[in-house]
């Protein structure tokens, strides 16, 4: 009990330190009774004195809530279902791609005590003051879709639990507004709530596993025809996407923590917290969808239209109404990404345009979830081939955006943190211009859209080898930054 309350109370004065010196004083607005709890920073960075948040266990639990839901299954699903691999070579996919890929956002979780800032309030440090609306507008689509498909999961799984009496449109709904009220409150709930919400996640499979798990032997056949490059390296894609888009919210929920703190530490709590749950998740949900076939209860769970709460509800039927309640847990999994996805979308919002510095964040919540419900509504029975399409796309753009930072970082600022001057983060002449972060992102999509393979476009590299997009979208823009960053630090004067 005292732990729990040293806790609180470590957490209370995280906010206080942060709530005095706010851009805007959101929770004076807010009426007495709701203001309990709200975080009331936005973009303003955190000063170094008042990084003091020592509980580093929590990023690993951030991510790994975030990352231990149904939408992690549903992508392991994806090898097989759309692009026709086995067992043996999704799963190989799934580990190999997730080891590498999951560096990039588990290295920028480290900036966050050393800076102090968010995540694209940092980024105006490479990409500039009004540089930066580029990669926000990518950022916010990809967080918005990441809701929408959440949102959509969620729907369908509480929908199954009442055998379709509660349409996929309430579920969606329940989900969302759930979700938002979690992200209204801020860091500190945000915090307690995930490290709350995963053990009834894990019960429900460990359960489904147990009552089930003996059916799982039917996904091991051999695929009728042996996986292609172009199948292996498009799913690469996939589940590169799923992942390397977390770099652009990654230090927004470590820029409280101590600066003192070992970014070593903080890099393997925040990859594990990737890595762990995705890799197991999106195994077994490959496994799931390759056995469904030779299981008539999870088959028509499944159904024609790919129904993963279906799928799921099927696999728990038989414990009977606590397997039912178990599958209402596994679709309010989804509201622990949700809510954290909505949280970082209200910074994003006051990048793109920095007049929206002085609207309370909580407002972005509720502005954020009015986007997500009717996209969510409108693309429900077209699950796998957003996801797919989606997933795909918007690992290009953040593959890209890590590599400039990178070099940015180690090459030009010789890694070392003081160069990012925090009374610098809104004054637009003493940033960079921009210009060469956002000429070696467009020179770099010169060369990946030839490497590209979508359903609605495949270049002439991609069709032969399959879609290589992210692999080559980071070192090119890396590459192609140095010297455009040379010129704009000799002709630019920073005053």
């Amino acid at each position: 009990m005292s732990d729990t309350f040293h806790e609180s109370k470590h957490d209370s004065d995280v906010e206080k330190d942060d709530a005095s010196r706010s851009d805007a004083s959101e929770s004076s607005s807010l009426p007495r009774g709701f203001r309990w709890g709200v975080e009331a920073r936005g973009t303003v960075p955190v000063p170094y004195e008042d990084r003091r948040d020592t509980q580093f266990y929590k990023v690993f639990f951030v991510w790994f809530s975030m990352n231990f839901n149904i939408l992690s299954f549903s992508t392991g699903a994806l090898g097989p279902v759309v692009f026709g691999l086995g067992l043996r070579d999704s799963c190989l996919v799934i580990l190999f791609f997730n080891l590498i890929a999951n560096f990039l956002p588990a290295y920028l979780n480290t900036w966050g005590p050393k800076t102090g800032m968010r995540q694209m309030i940092a980024s105006r440090y490479s990409f500039g003051f009004y540089g930066v609306i580029i990669p926000t507008v990518f950022n916010l689509t990809g967080l918005c879709g990441f809701n929408i498909l959440n949102c959509i999961l969620g729907g369908q799984t509480l929908s199954s639990v009442t055998n379709n009496n509660l349409s996929w449109t309430v579920g969606i709904v329940i989900i969302a507004l759930l979700s938002m009220v979690i992200s209204f409150m801020g860091y500190r709930v945000l915090n307690w709530y995930e490290r709350l919400s995963w053990p009834p996640v894990l019960l429900a499979f460990l359960v489904a596993l147990g009552v089930g798990g003996k059916n799982l032997h039917y996904a091991t056949a051999p695929p009728a025809v042996p996986a292609t490059a172009s199948q292996v390296l498009s799913y690469a894609a996939t589940i590169a996407g799923f992942v390397i888009t977390y770099s652009a919210m990654a230090s927004d929920f470590t820029m409280y923590f101590d600066p003192k703190v070992s970014s070593r530490r903080i890099f393997c709590y925040a990859y594990l917290g990737y890595v762990v749950p995705i890799v197991v998740l999106e195994c077994l949900g490959a496994a799931a969808v390759l056995a469904a076939p030779s299981v008539d209860s999870w088959n028509k769970g499944y159904g024609p239209d790919g129904n993963i709460g279906g799928l799921l509800e099927a696999m728990l039927s038989p414990a009977g109404n606590f397997g039912k309640f178990l599958t209402v847990m596994l679709a309010l999994s989804v509201s622990a990404n949700i809510a954290c996805t909505l949280y970082s979308i209200c910074f994003n919002f006051q990048v793109l345009v920095p007049r929206f510095s002085h609207v309370p964040r909580y407002v972005f919540s509720v502005v954020g979830t009015a986007i997500a419900l009717p996209l969510s509504i409108v693309g429900a029975h077209k699950f796998y081939s957003a996801l797919t399409n989606f997933l795909s796309l918007i690992g290009y753009w953040a593959s890209a955006y890590g590599g400039i930072l990178l070099v940015e970082h180690f090459y030009f600022r010789k890694g070392d943190f003081s160069t990012y001057d925090q009374a610098d983060w809104n004054i637009a002449r003493r940033l960079p211009w921009g210009a060469a972060a956002l000429g070696a992102g467009i020179l770099a999509f010169g060369l990946v859209i030839p490497c590209m393979d979508q359903v609605w476009f495949a270049g002439p590299i991609g069709r032969q080898t399959g879609d290589i997009g992210f692999e080559v979208a980071f070192p090119l823009a890396a590459l192609f930054y140095v010297p455009l960053r040379t010129l704009e630090r000799r002709y630019q004067a920073i005053n």
